[in-house]
């Protein structure tokens, strides 16, 4: 088995990526402010594809090493599913936030080094929120909602791609292009979380107002994963499914 310790790095630096990718894009290339009619910006679409694309690479990356959850949500999910030990779930839960915290200081720096740049707006450095901090201004209600809704979603096709009995190879194809999805339906909702270590890390740099509404993002995720680890071990798992003491994507 590979030691925890080499499990939790990889999980570091798998959600320092998937951070710096994401939240990155929407930073740097959401929208390029000294271009005409914004014609150089990535805008939603990009954004969506940018986190789908770092969960993919990551997975075939480190998923056979430390399962590549790069989010606390997940990780609770898959223990709901019996796919994960509840005692690796602290340091793999901190090894996530801090490859979070990490990859938004490099964000923070970088642009920091462009004239004018201040953390204003809505949103700064690709934080999430409710109520006046979402996007659409949807209320705290629709906010818990699509994050509990589309953090279920998420684990649902984590937790069936990585089933024994399915095509073996593909799962982090049909992971990533999950997160896309989910982008793509809740950017204008909560700018999108599903996963409490990354919206913690954007937030601690963005301000105080900003990190007052994090609770939300993580009881939504974590509700949510919990929700489909336990329905679909219950329900759509094979019936005397043995709990494995790793999870681990089924990439051979």
């Amino acid at each position: 088995m590979i030691p925890l310790f080499t499990r939790c790095l990889a999980e570091f630096l798998g959600t320092l990526v998937l951070v710096l990718g994401g939240c990155g894009s929407a930073v740097f290339a959401a929208a390029f402010p000294d271009a005409k009619a914004n014609e150089l910006g990535i805008g939603f679409l990009g954004v969506s594809l940018a986190f789908g694309l770092t969960v993919l690479i990551m997975a075939y990356a480190i998923g056979h090493i430390s399962g590549c959850h790069l989010n606390p949500a997940v990780s609770f999910g898959l223990w709901a599913g019996r796919r994960f030990p509840g005692s690796e779930l602290l340091p793999y839960i901190i090894s996530q936030v801090l490859g979070a915290i990490f990859a938004a200081g490099l964000i923070y720096l970088i642009a920091s080094g462009k004239p004018g740049f201040t953390l204003s707006g809505s949103n700064p450095l690709a934080t999430n929120g409710f109520a006046e901090h979402s996007p659409g201004g949807y209320s705290i209600f629709a906010c818990f909602i699509t994050e509990v809704v589309l953090t279920f979603i998420f684990l649902i096709v984590i937790l069936g791609s990585t089933d024994g009995r399915a095509p073996k190879g593909f799962a982090p194809i049909a992971i990533g292009l999950a997160l896309t999805l989910i982008h793509l339906v809740s950017i204008p909702i909560t700018n999108t979380s599903v996963n409490p270590a990354r919206t913690t890390g954007p937030a601690l740099f963005a301000g105080v107002e900003m990190f007052r509404q994090v609770w939300m993002f993580w009881i939504a995720p974590i509700l949510g994963a919990i929700l489909a680890g336990s329905f679909y071990s219950r329900v759509l798992g094979e019936s005397g499914e043995p709990v494995v003491g790793e999870a681990e994507l089924q990439l051979k």
